[in-house]
């Protein structure tokens, strides 16, 4: 098979060791996994040791070679644990958030303090960011529990709509200098350090 996605081959790499519950070295997979799973032999490497990396599968080099195992059990708890690393994570961004908000209220009143501005400004960008990793390591364990992964969406739910209230309450900020000062609006941009692409979160 072709055109399969990177997390698809990882899926179908771990049927192999989970059907078989045996011991493989790398030439073994090689030969198996472009046969059974349709995973070409020329990625069967980089997809193992991604696997690896992850703790979802086992290695140890006995002598010269290499050899490598992973059971449905271990591979279950290692799941979970990641995903209660992700929660925990992910209620620390929206506490963040909830605070950068607060934060954006207070900036509101008065004006004056731009140095504050920027700074939370700042902050909201790092909680984008962070709030776009966790959303990608979400994606590469979305074969776990369903209740957990449902969990873990409605919680980046809230995270994306408290930080769309706080573009929110950017956007209003602006509209308000306008029209207080007849400032322009990319002179209040740059004033206040807010970036080109600022936007809302789709």
């Amino acid at each position: 098979m072709f055109g399969l996605s990177f997390e698809e081959k990882r899926a179908r790499m771990t049927e192999i060791f989970f059907e078989s519950k045996d011991v493989f070295q790398l030439k073994d997979l090689e030969k198996i996994a472009p046969k059974e799973k349709g995973i070409t032999s020329m990625s069967v490497k980089e997809v193992l040791q991604s696997l690896v990396d992850d703790g979802m599968v086992d290695s140890e080099r006995i002598g010269t070679s290499n050899y490598f195992w992973a059971f449905p059990s271990k591979a279950l708890h290692t799941r979970k644990r990641k995903l209660e690393q992700l929660e925990t994570q992910f209620a620390e961004v929206r506490q963040r958030e909830k605070n950068v908000q607060q934060s954006t209220e207070k900036a509101r009143v008065g004006r004056q303090d731009t140095e504050n501005r920027a700074a939370v400004l700042k902050e909201y960008a790092a909680l984008q960011k962070q709030r776009n990793h966790l959303k990608a390591e979400l994606e590469k364990y979305q074969e776990c529990d369903p209740q957990v992964i449902e969990e873990m969406r409605q919680f980046n739910k809230i995270a994306k709509d408290a930080a769309n209230r706080w573009t929110d309450n950017v956007f209003a900020v602006k509209s308000w200098a306008k029209k207080k000062f007849g400032f322009e609006q990319n002179r209040i941009d740059k004033t206040f350090g807010i970036p080109d692409d600022f936007d809302y979160i789709e």
